[in-house]
């Protein structure tokens, strides 16, 4: 049998000048999501810019972590790094997303039992503290460790080199593998993450209510469904107007009724 033509990343390849270039473009792309997903929500929930920062920049600390374990994980070997990445990337958006999932579950109900306001994932203060933000931080990435601690022992699961075979095996150009495993892929499987777990970790802000002279609060909603209501009942403000002409008639025949008369004797 004929010999099987070279192909995959060689060692090293990840952080290569090209796969370099290619994290840095990768890194601006799927950051982008979570600015598209600011101007995507409603105006009257949307967090205000500091907020936003601290929201994402949580993502932002844990998705770099997960990188470069990733990347330190596919070096450590002498197969394909290009093929043992993706593996650990798919492992990442699928059980990882799971894990992550669960690992926000548990660690905000546990600060929320025991009362730690500023660790609840969203919550800073009024005004924001930093603090509360640091500390967050450290939960999340104590959440990213759990959740890669548990993908790197699925991975010593053996199988997983068929695996490789089968979804890079059959590109030839190693170049374009790496902008497959290093850019294509993961663009779009971080912007669903990114997505859903901005989702998760924000907290919902609605703008204050209106104030009226009266002091009474009235959403924009209420006063679009006063209006609504006011157009569609036209005959009860016509009916209204006909009794109000019908009173102010008998009001005024009563007056001339009442009205005494006078005579002029010579």
């Amino acid at each position: 049998a004929a010999p099987r033509p070279a192909h995959g990343c060689g060692s090293g390849a990840l952080l290569g000048r090209f796969g370099v270039l290619l994290q840095a473009l990768l890194a601006l792309c799927a950051f982008s999501t979570l600015m598209l997903k600011r101007f995507k929500e409603p105006k009257a929930e949307r967090r205000p810019w500091r907020i936003w920062f601290y929201d994402t920049s949580k993502q932002a600390i844990g998705a770099l972590f997960i990188h470069f374990a990733n990347v330190f994980l596919s070096d450590l070997t002498e197969e394909d790094p290009c093929s043992l990445y993706l593996i650990n990337f798919i492992l990442d958006a699928t059980l990882g997303m799971l894990l992550i999932w669960l690992g926000v579950k548990v660690v905000s109900w546990i600060v929320q039992h025991k009362n730690y306001t500023y660790l609840v994932f969203g919550e800073y203060g009024d005004p924001p503290q930093a603090a509360a933000w640091i500390g967050q931080c450290i939960l999340y990435l104590l959440i990213m460790v759990f959740e890669k601690t548990v993908i790197s022992l699925v991975l010593l699961i053996p199988g997983w080199t068929k695996l490789q075979q089968i979804l890079l095996g059959y590109i030839p150009n190693p170049q374009l593998e790496l902008v497959l495993v290093m850019f294509v892929v993961p663009f779009i499987v971080n912007a669903i993450m990114f997505w859903v777990v901005d989702s998760l970790i924000m907290r919902k802000y609605k703008q204050k209510d209106t104030l009226d002279i009266s002091g009474s609060t009235e959403t924009p909603r209420a006063r679009r469904t006063e209006e609504s209501q006011v157009l569609l009942s036209p005959d009860m403000d016509f009916d209204q107007s006909e009794s109000d002409q019908d009173i102010s008639v008998l009001q005024g025949t009563s007056q001339k009724m009442k009205q005494p008369s006078y005579q002029v004797v010579i």
